[in-house]
């Protein structure tokens, strides 16, 4: 398989060129486009019919996945959902941990499956699933606006909001907390931020969707800060 990237920071296309025989699984709405001799597959996708429930019931992910085979050699594109950036990975038997909404596609040895990490909720808007992305072959994640990918060191931190993680490695250690405890919370402004440790990376976006919605149900005066510093829809 070959990729390239093409288009402009905000608006990226992911062109995969695929040999006679492979194939590659995207989530459904991330086709752009396909050429003459590629097939597509609807299905439940990689890790068994429990898993897959699981990942569409926990991890926010569809429960079908489409694949794309090549009966001879051709091309798919494929777009994110939202402005931003897609980023290529290869896994040669390494795991990465990804945000539910920054999974675009994978080759077809990179099983998705889902992770709970911990009872405290990780993101703002109350996941307290990851997906988990392993195996070997490469996969392609994107981003709310800007992705950044930051190389951590042995031993090295950082602290990140959650809203704005896209992936991390398996060797990243992390822990979250509350910068400024419930004062920070109400009146800062802050939600959950997570403490990185390396070595391994780290991909951020810099921007989020909560924020954005919370500033849009502000601005029209329809909603009103829940338990977990989300805004509630009063409609």
């Amino acid at each position: 398989m070959e990729y390239e990237i093409t288009g402009d920071s905000a608006f990226p296309e992911v062109q995969v060129t695929l040999a006679q025989g492979e194939q590659i699984t995207a989530e459904p709405g991330a086709m752009l486009s396909y050429s003459t001799g590629i097939e597509m597959d609807t299905s439940t996708g990689s890790g068994g019919m429990m898993d897959t429930a699981k990942r569409a019931a926990l991890g926010g992910e569809s429960v079908f996945m489409n694949t794309f085979v090549a009966q001879s050699r051709g091309t798919v594109r494929f777009v994110p959902p939202a402005p931003g950036d897609v980023s290529g990975r290869f896994l040669d038997q390494d795991t990465v941990y990804a945000e539910s909404g920054s999974f675009l596609a994978a080759e077809p040895n990179v099983t998705i499956s889902t992770e709970f990490q911990g009872a405290s909720k990780f993101f703002r808007s109350g996941d307290v699933f990851l997906l988990k992305l392993s195996g070997v072959g490469t996969i392609f994640l994107d981003s709310y606006g800007a992705m950044r990918q930051i190389e951590l060191g042995q031993g090295e931190q950082i602290n990140i909001d959650t809203d704005h993680i896209v992936a991390f490695d398996s060797s990243v250690q992390y822990s979250t907390f509350r910068p400024g405890g419930l004062k920070s919370r109400a009146f800062g402004g802050e939600g959950k931020v997570a403490e990185f440790t390396g070595p391994g990376s780290v991909w951020l976006q810099n921007r989020d969707f909560e924020s954005l919605a919370e500033k849009v149900i502000k601005e029209e005066g329809g909603g009103e800060e829940d338990d977990d510093g989300g805004v509630t829809d009063l409609l």
